[in-house]
């Protein structure tokens, strides 16, 4: 019995031994695996900055952008209950950017989509202003009339769609040039700074404008460049008009 005992007992203590040795290589599976993880979150983190200040980089070096009044091919849109009521914009507070929602569209393009609801009845739906492609700009509606943008803002605010090309919704070179110089223009014209310029995001919470949402430091430095065009166009803001080529 005392060997049976002394059997029993040293075969336990193997399964212990066994035991602790097997849960020692889990838990160094297990911590291999965290490390690994955290790893490939760090790289991913690197790589998404990067690839944000690469944006940033690209849009460095801008043209010299003094915030004068832009080129404005003015399209307006016909008076109609669906894209431009015609109700009087008493007091302008803000500028919000917006994009299209359909890369590759063209300005016009987005311009003639505002202007068919007045006979598709589909959607209540339009902005100030259209940036297209190559960095032309189409006036919709008069900065003294308000559009269909901005949801709750739309009584104090005018509003500019950017068009856009890649999928993340970031804007080329032409269409960025041209909506920081329109930008800073309305801003001179009507009194504001940049920290009146805002996001649709900002008023409702909806990814617009993509790119300008998910990267915050893109829309840091689109300020910025609005501030810097808003400085160089203090003495060259011209006369406030709210008709067609306003």
């Amino acid at each position: 019995m005392a060997v049976q005992k002394k059997v029993q007992k040293s075969t336990t203590k193997k399964k212990k031994r066994k035991n602790r040795k097997k849960r020692y290589d889990l838990s160094r599976v297990w911590m291999a695996l965290g490390m690994l993880i955290v790893i490939l979150l760090v790289i991913f983190g690197v790589a998404q900055h990067q690839k944000t200040q690469n944006a940033a980089q690209q849009m460095s070096g801008l043209s010299a952008i003094d915030g004068s009044r832009p080129d404005l091919d003015v399209e307006l849109l016909t008076v109609n209950p669906y894209s431009r009521p015609g109700t009087a914009l008493t007091q302008v507070n803000g500028i919000v950017i917006h994009y299209t929602a359909n890369p590759g569209a063209t300005a016009i393009a987005n311009r003639n989509y505002f202007e068919n609801l007045k006979d598709t009845h589909t959607t209540k739906a339009s902005a100030h202003f259209i940036v297209g492609l190559e960095g032309e700009i189409v006036q919709c509606i008069p900065t003294a009339e308000i559009a269909y943008a901005s949801n709750d803002r739309n009584s104090d605010t005018l509003s500019i769609e950017c068009c856009y090309e890649k999928d993340d919704g970031s804007f080329n070179r032409e269409t960025y040039e041209s909506v920081i110089r329109l930008t800073a223009w309305l801003c001179n014209k009507f009194g504001l700074t940049s920290e009146q310029v805002i996001r649709h995001y900002d008023v409702t919470g909806k990814l617009c404008p993509l790119y300008y949402v998910e990267h915050e430091d893109a829309w840091q430095q689109f300020k910025a460049d609005v501030d810097t065009a808003i400085q160089a166009g203090e003495n060259n803001t011209g006369t406030q008009n709210t008709g067609e080529n306003g």
